[in-house]
């Protein structure tokens, strides 16, 4: 088993290149991509920079501001924002602190070569195929009518 440190401690006090008021640790780092934890404090920049890997920015405390390409938004704890490759993108505080992980693939996005598009398969599925992927069969509902004992987990 590994673990990894990271948060209040574990970061370097003098942050990813190319950033002011920033710390960061590094979780996980091989051929297959990076991720990190930063956090910002108040007033803090990553200047914009482009990359040729495909980056998911994940903000999990805090808020302040990203920019993509020439779209600048706020973003706050709860949402992800993809930096595409070879896209400026960076990320800065106002007057709150952020806290983000960065999960950086090991190239350019590849999912119009795998034919996926937003989740699912670029071709149709056929009844046949469906049928042949599928083995078992949708469950009875339950009766509703009787009534329940505790014993049966629990109330309706």
């Amino acid at each position: 088993m590994e673990i990894v440190r990271f948060g209040v401690g574990h970061r370097r006090k003098d942050g990813p290149a190319g950033t002011s008021g920033v710390q960061g640790q590094v979780i996980h780092s091989d051929a297959r991509g990076i991720v990190s934890e930063l956090a910002f404090a108040r007033k803090a920049s990553m200047e914009p920079h482009s990359n040729p890997n495909t980056t998911w920015f994940i903000v999990i405390e805090g808020g302040g501001w990203v920019i993509v390409g020439d779209e600048r938004e706020r973003v706050a704890a709860g949402e992800a924002v993809l930096w595409p490759a070879g896209i400026l993108h960076g990320a800065w505080t106002d007057f709150s602190e952020m806290r983000a992980f960065i999960v950086e693939f090991g190239d350019a996005d590849d999912a119009a070569a795998r034919g996926i598009i937003e989740g699912r398969a670029r071709r149709e599925l056929s009844a046949g195929d469906v049928a042949a992927a599928a083995d078992g069969q949708l469950s009875k509902p339950p009766d509703l009518s009787r009534e329940r004992t505790s014993a049966e987990g629990e109330p309706f």
